[in-house]
This record gives C-alpha cells, structure tokens and sequence, in this order.
C-alpha cells in the first residue's frame, strides 16, 4: 500500500461528518497549506437532469468579496465601443485582427466579451472558444453594448456558473487568503444565485448537497440549513 504525502497525513477536520457553513470555511482554510494562494472551491450538487432543455443552470454572480484572481479580458469592440473596453481596463481589445490572432493560437485571457454586431466575427471561433468555455454569451452578459461595465464586473468579481453532465455546479468563491466573512458572504451569493437560476423542470429539492475545498485541501461537506 503507497504511503500517503506528508501533506494529507497534516489534514484535519472530519470529512465525513456535515458541517455548518462558517464551521467548514474554517476547516477549508485551516488545510489550505500550499506555498500558493490556494483557490478556494464549492461544489453543489443540484437536483436536476441536464440532459433535458428545460433542466440547464446557467448563470453570472457577482461576488461581493471578488474572487482573488487577476481576470485577463478579451473585447471584440469597435470605434467608440473599443475604447470604452480599453478605458475600463480591458488587456486585449479588437475585431478582425483580435480573431486572427486568437485563429492564430493566442489564448492569453480568461474572460471574452463582445458586442452584439461582433458575434458574426466571433461566432467563427466557436471551435476555439467553446471548448475551453469562454464563448460570449447574453445569458451571462458576455454580449452587450455596455462593454465598459462587463469588463468591470469581470475584473470585479463576477463569476460564471454552469451545471455539469453530472448535475453539478462548480465555482471558485474566493482565495484561501480571504477572511472567513468574505468568504462567508461569496458562497451565500452564490448559492443565492442558483437558487434564482432555478430552471422550470427541476423537480422536488433542488439543492441537494454542497462541499467546500481548496486547491490542494480536503473536501467538506456543508449543512444547507447554515447557508440560509
């Protein structure tokens, strides 16, 4: 039998037992031991088919705490729309030359936005962009005039959330740097946000279970009744 790393023999805290929300945030934050800023994770697990139409969770939050990351944003703009991008902040910002260069292999950015006459253009990068999740989209406000205001929700703390084949949704909520009320209050947002994406299908209870972990942590499962 392989020993186990002297990292998961340091873990502590029950992973069986369910935990109240603030009890598992500290538990999370406690193991989260790497010389990194650890992400710190949420996985809920909803009670839904996503096989059926009118089953699909799919939605944008913003987090009041922000999410610790340093988001690189990508417009398709023109004219007056291109700097209104570039003046909020916006690393890369273009039409026709931003496509050949991400035709051409460039992907250095996380987060695409454009406005509604670009996606003609954009659309013919499905199959760059699609695989890797970061095809525009309105019902996550990664298509729309304002492009000033999605790059500074992107850079602010806005989190986009789509429920798996399995039926699960996963997100980061945060950095294991985070105070535990910052965190506190990503991961009610969050599950705020589901509860409002509820699709018209889902049947009996909807959220069903919830686990928080960090990048190189343990996982825990959280008592629903504590997230409120």
């Amino acid at each position: 039998m392989a020993k186990q790393p002297k990292r998961i023999k340091a873990w502590t805290g029950d992973r069986d037992a369910t935990h109240a929300l603030e009890a598992a945030i500290k538990l999370v934050k406690e193991n989260a031991k790497a010389k990194f800023d650890e992400t710190i994770e949420i996985s809920v697990n909803l009670g839904v088919d996503p096989r059926h139409a009118d089953q699909q969770v799919r939605g944008v939050v913003n987090l009041p705490s922000g999410t610790g990351r340093d988001v690189r944003v990508a417009v398709f703009a023109k004219d007056a729309k291109a700097a209104e991008a570039t003046a909020a902040g916006a690393e890369h910002v273009g039409a026709e030359d931003l496509y050949e260069k991400i035709n051409g292999g460039f992907m250095d950015f996380d987060r695409v936005i454009a406005t509604p006459d670009m996606m003609a253009l954009v659309g013919r990068l499905g199959k760059v962009l699609g695989p890797r999740g970061l095809m525009p989209n309105p019902k996550v406000g990664t298509v729309t005039p304002n492009v000033g205001q999605a790059v500074k929700d992107a850079k602010g703390g806005a989190v986009e959330f789509r429920v798996e084949k399995a039926g699960i949704v996963h997100a980061g909520i945060g950095k294991a740097s985070f105070t535990e009320d910052a965190l506190l209050v990503n991961v009610k947002a969050l599950i705020e946000a589901l509860n409002r994406s509820k699709p018209s299908g889902a049947k009996g209870v909807f959220i069903k279970r919830v686990g928080l972990s960090s990048t190189m942590g343990p996982g825990f499962k959280v008592d629903i009744a504590s997230i409120g």
